[in-house]
């Protein structure tokens, strides 16, 4: 279960973040994880939350947006909304196709108190 890992370096990252702009709290914190990412969002979620039961982020909501996956078709130049690897080209039904968004995994904000 590799989103512990995962949780710890985003708390990790979230303390080094307090350290260097001096707050004590999180009061929210949002996470973008692409569709591709490779990461169970429940998990990652469950990991969260038993992570943050004190410390920085205890008492914290945290939003994890899931936006979709784009990929490139070289078939028919089209840019195309996927929904897993090894899918074919929605418009064209063509498997050239490379992802070109969607493996994210990072913060994208924090609601802080001093």
């Amino acid at each position: 279960m590799h989103e512990m890992s995962l949780a710890q370096g985003i708390l990790d990252l979230v303390e080094q973040s307090a350290q260097r702009e001096q707050f004590t709290r999180v009061q929210e914190l949002r996470l973008e994880v692409g569709a591709l990412a490779g990461v169970e969002i429940s998990a990652l979620q469950f990991a969260l939350d038993t992570m943050s039961q004190s410390g920085i982020l205890h008492g914290a909501q945290i939003v994890i947006d899931t936006p979709p996956a784009q990929a490139w078709c070289m078939q028919c130049s089209q840019t195309v909304e996927i929904t897993e690897r090894g899918q074919a080209c929605p418009k064209c039904n063509g498997y050239q196709i490379q992802a070109t968004t969607g493996t994210e995994l990072r913060v994208v904000d924090m609601v802080v108190i001093d």
